[in-house]
């Protein structure tokens, strides 16, 4: 039901639902920076598989068309799947499309519902925040070595999953102050 009703928006109704793309509050402009950094995210994450499609294509093509493997195909492909998935698993924080665990949720009365989501989303935050935090040590911590054949900081590995870290924290909070509201957060691919 809901996938049809999804399916029957258009571009502008669905913009027109959004709270203060247009409007002064503070809040109204904290969440529609979020809905735009999370399709930044979305085409960014896009670009980035594409470019991970042509490394290993390229490194399939030399190793068994031009029988030399080209060494840095493989080191960037690693550095483009975490890219990949650190900028999408922050989107589907926003965009709600973590796993749940909905029947608790249904059991409960609208307050206790409303505090369980609360909670939930106070986790996920204080999650991407810790991740946030020791990548970044970790990236500190690391910054002098070098990747092999791509030369390259070691540090670059961890930044995915720093910047990853701190969107989930800017979406959970976004998620809190929508609860608060007693709104819902408009998925950022629509």
């Amino acid at each position: 039901m809901t996938a049809q009703l999804i399916e029957s928006k258009t571009v502008n109704d669905v913009q027109a639902e959004r709270p203060g793309c247009g409007s002064a509050s503070p809040l109204d402009l904290f969440t529609c920076t979020c809905a735009r950094l999370a399709r930044v995210c979305m085409m960014l994450s896009v670009i980035g598989l594409v470019c991970l499609i042509a490394a290993v294509a390229f490194q399939v093509f030399g190793r068994h068309v031009l029988n030399s493997t080209p060494t840095w195909a493989e080191s960037l492909s690693l550095l483009l799947v975490l890219f990949v998935t650190m900028m999408g698993a922050a989107v589907g924080v926003r965009d709600a499309g973590h796993i749940g665990f909905e029947s608790l949720a249904d059991l409960l009365s609208p307050p206790a519902k409303r505090r369980l989501c609360l909670v939930v989303h106070a986790l996920v935050l204080l999650f991407g925040a810790m991740m946030a935090w020791y990548c970044g040590e970790l990236a500190v911590s690391v910054h002098a070595v070098k990747i092999p054949n791509l030369g390259l900081s070691e540090a670059w590995k961890y930044v995915p999953a720093l910047l990853s870290g701190v969107l989930i924290v800017l979406f959970s909070l976004e998620h809190i102050i929508a609860t608060y509201r007693n709104q819902k957060v408009v998925l950022a691919w629509l």
